[in-house]
């Protein structure tokens, strides 16, 4: 059993979710997964999260995904926390919670059932199961404005429990449950660096970062003058920033991972494809992706024009 304890004290910062590359026939590109999660692993990350939705884990076999988690384990080499995304019905998260234990992961990160019908004391139960499977410890991912404060605190008293990933923007209800709960568990923001500096008041030790497969700097730029109270500095950061986000989160999220997958291809990171539902972006979305790049001066503007 991983000491929960020091884990839980590992998780202040920033909280990679690392994309899953495919080649061209949509299979998994081992070698630039390697690569993405060394770059991560050796820039100064916190905690690696395969298998989380930038990693789109939604569309990965259960062989694949274990297979995610294996590779990352291996390349990450302890320099950061691997926090493994389990998932789907109950047996399958507790079987994908297993693999993940074997493979050396540090800890599970428990998405958000898939289902049309839930309830609160429903999700505490999955929760349970989940954690009676495993000795590993648990972050849970919140995405919906209907779990409470209350059942927060209920599953705070799980013993494997060491973290919040919260994906709800309500600032309010994030408050309530911190001021409720405490320190007890970590608590991080899981809406990215759109919404860190906001949450870091309300109570955030950290924040989820699908930017950073693209470039670290900013990111922990943005982290160090959230660290020292800096203000000024921090949303200066955050307004470079923007612009990146906002795409991601167009018309639902539905271009996502594209935008970041699209920015990685632009710099030789990855391939650029995804695979359905999700869509490549258009000429004009990929034209706007390669705009941010240049104003981060990491895509010359004659690169820029070539795409055009």
């Amino acid at each position: 059993m991983r000491d929960r304890a020091t884990i839980r004290e590992r998780m202040h910062g920033i909280h990679a979710i690392p994309v899953t590359p495919f080649r061209a026939d949509l299979t998994i590109d081992e070698a630039a997964l390697s690569a993405n999660v060394e770059r991560m692993a050796s820039g100064g990350m916190t905690a690696l999260y395969p298998c989380g939705n930038t990693g789109e884990f939604y569309s990965l076999t259960h062989a694949e995904a274990t297979a995610v988690v294996e590779l990352t384990v291996r390349q990450t080499r302890g320099r950061a926390l691997v926090m493994a995304g389990v998932g789907y019905d109950t047996a399958t998260a507790v079987q994908l919670a297993k693999a993940a234990e074997q493979a050396g992961a540090d800890g599970l990160m428990v998405h958000q059932p898939v289902h049309p019908f839930q309830s609160e004391r429903g999700l505490l139960a999955y929760y349970e199961a989940i954690a009676a499977g495993t000795g590993l410890p648990l972050v849970l991912y919140i995405r919906s404005e209907h779990v409470s404060a209350a059942t927060l605190a209920a599953a705070a008293q799980i013993p494997q429990v060491v973290g919040v990933k919260y994906a709800v923007n309500h600032l309010p209800s994030f408050a309530e449950a911190v001021s409720r709960i405490g320190s007890r568990i970590a608590w991080i923001c899981g809406t990215a660096e759109m919404w860190a500096p906001f949450f870091w008041a309300a109570g955030a030790v950290g924040f989820t970062s699908g930017m950073v497969n693209v470039d670290t700097t900013l990111s922990k730029a943005m982290l160090a003058a959230m660290e020292q109270g800096n203000k000024m500095e921090t949303m200066r950061i955050w307004q470079l920033l923007r612009p990146f986000e906002v795409m991601r989160e167009q018309r639902g999220s539905a271009n996502n991972i594209s935008v970041v997958k699209e920015a990685m291809a632009q710099l030789g990171l990855d391939s650029g494809y995804v695979r359905p539902p999700i869509a490549p972006l258009t000429v004009q979305e990929r034209l706007a992706v390669s705009e941010v790049l240049v104003s981060w001066g990491l895509l010359e503007e004659q690169q820029q024009e070539r795409r055009a």
